[in-house]
């Protein structure tokens, strides 16, 4: 009997197929955006995928204080930066023409991960757990959910 594929695997090539769906509708709705082969998307996405997982955590630290002022709008900023870099290291393959396409391009690439993450059920998971006051007025902590996992946040 064959060893399904490990779950790290599966996880990345789930993530690599919807930033790759992603950037293909960015190709196809933005005039500025466009690919040469089907291996070109490919590498495109890939390195989006790098990009945002190594160097976008960086940039948001760094633009923090845009981000608080922003409300974080600055998200896209930084999107639209990371497109245009992915643009810049695969011409001719892969174009992004200007900072508007890229912009755009960010905003259907991160509308088109929130849906299918959504529909893939991999989205963001926050729990509260807090505190309940007894009859003797000291705090109790609540009982845990049954499935009594995922990130909690302290209330």
């Amino acid at each position: 009997m064959m060893n399904p594929m490990p779950e790290g695997l599966v996880k990345f090539l789930q993530r690599w197929l919807v930033t790759t769906i992603g950037v293909l509708l960015a190709d196809v709705w933005v005039d500025g955006i466009r690919h040469q082969t089907f291996g070109a998307l490919l590498e495109a996405s890939l390195l989006l995928g790098l990009l945002n997982a190594f160097v976008r955590p960086l940039l948001m630290v760094i633009s923090l204080p845009l981000l608080i002022f922003s409300l974080g709008l600055f998200v896209m900023v930084i999107n639209a930066v990371l497109l245009s870099l992915v643009g810049g290291m695969l011409q001719p393959g892969f174009v992004v023409d200007g900072f508007g396409s890229a912009f755009w391009g960010g905003v259907i690439i991160s509308l088109v991960s929130l849906v299918v993450n959504g529909f893939l059920g991999r989205g963001a998971k926050v729990q509260f757990q807090g505190s309940v006051r007894g009859s003797s007025g000291r705090r109790r902590p609540k009982k845990q959910d049954e499935d009594g996992g995922g990130p909690l946040i302290d209330v």
